[in-house]
């Protein structure tokens, strides 16, 4: 069985705990650390596969945040959750491997389906990977 491992790493309180609540409801195994030492332990320990990621975390911005996890899994899915973002930070965050770039849901209905489709689009690739590491019995 694939662990669905979710990790969010914003540093907006209010936002994580939307975000949590949104895809524990959804079924999935939701980390909300409060510190980068937390993000990098869930990473170590292989139980996330999947990282929404605000534009700072724990002061650091994401573009030197980005590099760090990826050393830490070279097979992590990242998801950039931001509402505003400068192209030059967006071009940074493309170039060190990010998934996808969501926008950051508001409270209207419907403004997280964008991000719900993101993270089930990132865990499909993840689980996809998974598999064809697996060598098939023919």
């Amino acid at each position: 069985m694939n662990t669905q491992g979710l990790l969010i790493a914003d540093e907006d309180l209010a936002a994580r705990t939307q975000m949590a609540e949104l895809f524990s409801g959804a079924g999935y195994q939701v980390t909300v650390p409060s510190s980068v030492a937390g993000a990098l332990y869930g990473i170590l320990k292989k139980t996330v596969k999947v990282v929404l990621l605000s534009t700072r975390f724990d002061e650091l911005m994401a573009t030197e945040l980005i590099p760090l996890l990826k050393k830490c899994n070279r097979d992590l899915t990242i998801i950039l959750v931001a509402s505003e973002l400068p192209l030059t930070l967006l071009r940074q965050a493309r170039s060190a491997g990010i998934f996808y770039h969501a926008l950051k849901p508001g409270n209207a209905p419907g403004d997280d389906e964008e991000l719900r489709q993101a993270v089930k689009c990132a865990f499909e690739k993840a689980n996809q990977y998974d598999h064809s590491d697996v060598p098939s019995k023919d």
